[in-house]
């Protein structure tokens, strides 16, 4: 039996000097810490908002009840808008994830982030550099700058930045249709058969009261992960 698609190489490929641009063109100070502090030391993993619940630049949540929009920051990158453009589905967050030179994002799982699930997690490498390694279930990746990758943030992950550059991927959170569909199978991929909300201990006679938990719990990371499982539940 095929082992099932961690990352796939999707056939798209952008002109970089327009990405670094548009890239070039954003503010300094609109980087905002990624809500996961237990996942990377402080300091080292920034995001920019470019698609976000209400068109808000601050709000980098991957996950929301409410209307994903473009951002003001958006609207200052014609390039980027080109390239969103290309994707003939659904986009919900739309990102710029930085990951500074020595920085580590530790071992963890974003559940109900995988094709199957009804979401794929797209990279597009702006800047980054070989010695920048994404490890998918103990597997070494590189994600080639200029490319598109799908990776499967559901299955155990981590990324090392080992080079001097401040890594920068542009990241789209795609809801799939027919047309992606129809891109991943020709690409090779292989379906996942993963337990229905990621985790085996989360079921459809517990999952109620998890959300239920985590949103009392109040934490950023617990309240998006709440809403990721919510989101799963009512689109089973």
């Amino acid at each position: 039996m095929n082992q099932a698609t961690r990352y796939l190489r999707l056939p798209f490929d952008f002109d970089l000097a327009a990405l670094q641009t548009d890239l070039q063109g954003l503010l300094p100070d609109q980087w905002v810490p990624h809500y996961n502090d237990q996942a990377a030391d402080a300091g080292y993993w920034h995001c920019q908002a470019l698609r976000s619940p209400h068109g808000r630049s601050d709000d980098i949540l991957a996950f929301s009840n409410d209307q994903f929009l473009d951002t003001p920051l958006l609207a200052r990158c014609p390039y980027f808008r080109q390239v969103l453009q290309h994707f003939k589905c659904e986009t919900c967050a739309v990102r710029l994830m930085a990951l500074a030179p020595g920085g580590v994002i530790r071992e963890h799982t974003d559940p109900g982030t995988n094709f199957e699930d009804g979401l794929a997690r797209l990279h597009i490498p702006i800047i980054t550099d070989p010695k920048v390694l994404f490890w998918l279930d103990g597997e070494p990746v590189h994600f080639a700058a200029g490319g598109t990758w799908y990776m499967n943030a559901n299955c155990r992950h981590r990324v090392e930045n080992h080079s001097e550059v401040h890594r920068i991927h542009l990241v789209l959170d795609c809801i799939p249709n027919q047309w992606l569909t129809d891109i991943f199978n020709a690409a090779g991929f292989v379906a996942n058969s993963l337990p229905k909300y990621g985790d085996p201990s989360i079921t459809d006679a517990n999952v109620s009261d998890i959300i239920a938990e985590l949103r009392q719990s109040g934490s950023v990371a617990a309240l998006s992960l709440a809403n990721r499982l919510d989101a799963m539940r009512r689109t089973k």
